[in-house]
């Protein structure tokens, strides 16, 4: 009767398009789907929530602790333009490791990095949340030490993110900076660091919106401000490449000058975030949700390209390292796609 009744549930509900999780998944993957999603409400609602907390703080009998933490706040504020504040604890919790594991992500070197020099890593493309990134740069699920042995990542996030109370100090613990040019110059100074490797999205939220499953459609061609920092700080150009990381999520079909792409647009301008509504599945089902989708992510870091430090580089000199910088992406994308795409030989990568 049991098994009849079970039955007749998987019927209904594939009768109105939900296909439901078995219940005999091994804890191990519950435990990956959990971490996912925790991390993908940690980026869509972290911030409100904890702003939340924060001012019911404010409003109890501990107020005086938020004043405490409001005031150590503000004279704490430019630090995530200073190099940040690690915390490897953070960044060696252990549900990261079923984080890398759900989907899974891999973090793959083409090239061995001097940890005498600072790095630029270009990333591309961004998706909807940068999971290949983020698994790579934020966290050491993925043995960035071992494999990079010397070098330190920083993650280089949106500056509006510091400025939401006890947000910013999760954040900062991963290795997050700032995207400004006062951020990135200071992490790449090679008079005060030695192997440090600050990982950009250069696609930024806007690239987001280009994040379709089986697509790669980058922002580069318009994008040279990442060269410009590059050259004033003498740091080598490393081209990085997060292969299937634009199928995690199913966003909405939102073609140029539809009005869904339009509103998307005027968000952006105003906030600098994305509204990309992410769509994968649930926790307990496969069919709607936000929780991200089990698709391979592999982050694959290509060979360093030397660039010469020049303080005042002019626009004809920015264009020519920005061009050299474009073949060798291309370069990694070609030769390294046929290892982690299945329909390899159908993608291109479309850059505007």
């Amino acid at each position: 009767m049991l098994e009849t009744a079970a039955d007749m549930f998987r019927k209904i509900s594939r009768s109105v398009g939900i296909e439901w999780a078995p219940l005999n998944v091994p804890m191990s993957r519950r435990l990956q789907t959990l971490a996912a999603t925790a991390w993908v409400c940690l980026a869509l609602f972290g911030q409100g929530t904890l702003l939340y907390l924060f001012l019911t703080l404010l409003y109890s009998d501990y107020w005086w602790l938020g004043i405490l933490y409001a005031a150590w706040m503000l004279n704490d504020i430019d630090v995530c333009h200073k190099g940040g504040r690690t915390i490897q604890w953070v960044r060696n919790w252990g549900w990261w490791n079923y984080f890398r594991d759900y989907f899974p992500i891999k973090l793959v070197k083409t090239a061995d990095l001097e940890p005498s020099k600072n790095y630029l890593f270009a990333c591309y493309p961004h998706g909807v949340l940068s999971s290949g990134a983020y698994c790579s740069f934020a966290t050491n699920a993925l043995n960035f030490h071992k494999l990079f042995p010397g070098l330190t990542p920083h993650l280089i996030v949106l500056g509006g993110h510091f400025l939401f109370p006890f947000f910013r100090d999760l954040i900062l613990s991963l290795g997050t900076c700032a995207s400004s040019q006062e951020s990135l110059l200071y992490l790449l100074n090679p008079k005060r660091f030695q192997g440090n490797c600050v990982a950009i999205m250069v696609g930024g939220a806007a690239e987001a919106l280009d994040s379709h499953p089986g697509k790669y459609k980058i922002i580069l061609s318009r994008r040279k401000g990442f060269i410009r920092i590059a050259m004033k700080s003498g740091a080598s150009l490393v081209p990085v490449f997060s292969f299937g990381e634009t199928d995690v999520f199913r966003p909405l079909n939102n073609p140029e000058n539809s009005l869904l792409r339009r509103i998307q647009e005027k968000v952006r301008q105003i906030t600098g975030v994305s509204p990309v509504f992410p769509l994968g599945r649930g926790m307990f089902q496969y069919s709607f949700g936000v929780v991200p989708l089990r698709s391979p992510v592999t982050t694959v870091v290509g060979a360093p390209m030397e660039v010469t430090r020049n303080l005042e580089p002019t626009d004809e000199e920015v264009d020519e390292v920005h061009a050299e910088f474009t073949k060798r992406l291309v370069q990694l994308f070609e030769n390294e796609k046929s290892k982690y795409l299945k329909n390899h030989e159908e993608v291109q990568l479309v850059i505007t």
